[in-house]
């Protein structure tokens, strides 16, 4: 009697999509191949493109499925408090799938969800009373602060060895006598403390949130 092999599910764009995206945060987004989604989901590469057009196409799909998970900001309520719910959804779908960073910057695969993301906080700080010049260079501001210290964020991301190893020739090199304020700085890496329970990317945002209400009140 011949052995039952075990059905597989059928393939489905959405079931790529999700595949593919368990593969890039397991192993970056340079991992991401075709023939290695075909493997993962247990059928031939080209059975994919009965669903996706290219690799673009699983590309532009993923990135939409990452923003799925941000929260625009709210047309109504607090400005303030809409612009800053906004931000944290943001960056934490960032940290969530660092590989996503640099491909919403990439001319190749602007996403519809993103220019609607930059749409509503732009309508947002102008609605607020910012008029069209502050609003640019806040814009630019907030942008810059998620994405830029989701980049900083995934760029000091590190295993338990490396900081075991860092906090070895940080002992030797970083040392009270020639680096005081360094090394006051660099031991609050490595010890528990009060400052561990500040979230340094929510107090960047509020230090910008406060700024603009003082510019918009001072107008």
């Amino acid at each position: 009697m011949a052995a039952e092999t075990e059905p597989r599910f059928p393939l489905s764009r959405d079931r790529i999509l999700r595949t593919a995206l368990d593969l890039a945060d397991e192993s970056g987004i340079e991992a991401l191949t075709m023939r290695r989604l075909g493997q993962a989901l247990g059928f031939e590469a080209m059975s994919l493109y009965n669903h996706v057009t290219n690799k673009d196409d699983v590309l532009d799909g993923i990135l939409d499925l990452v923003l799925a998970e941000t929260e625009p900001p709210a047309p109504t309520g607090d400005w303030d408090a809409a612009v800053r719910r906004s931000a944290i959804s943001v960056h934490q779908a960032l940290r969530r799938h660092p590989w996503a960073c640099p491909l919403l910057f990439s001319a190749a695969h602007v996403r519809p969800a993103r220019l609607r993301y930059m749409d509503l906080l732009l309508g947002r700080l102008r609605e607020a009373g910012f008029s069209a010049e502050t609003t640019y260079h806040a814009y630019h501001v907030i942008d810059g602060h998620i994405f830029g210290f989701s980049l900083w964020e995934t760029s000091h991301t590190y295993t338990a060895e490396e900081v075991a190893s860092f906090e070895a020739k940080f002992a030797q090199t970083i040392t009270v006598d020639a680096f005081p304020y360094l090394h006051e700085h660099a031991r609050q890496h490595f010890d528990e403390g009060p400052h561990r329970e500040v979230r340094a990317f929510e107090f960047g945002l509020d230090l910008i949130v406060d700024g603009l209400k003082k510019i918009r009140d001072a107008a």
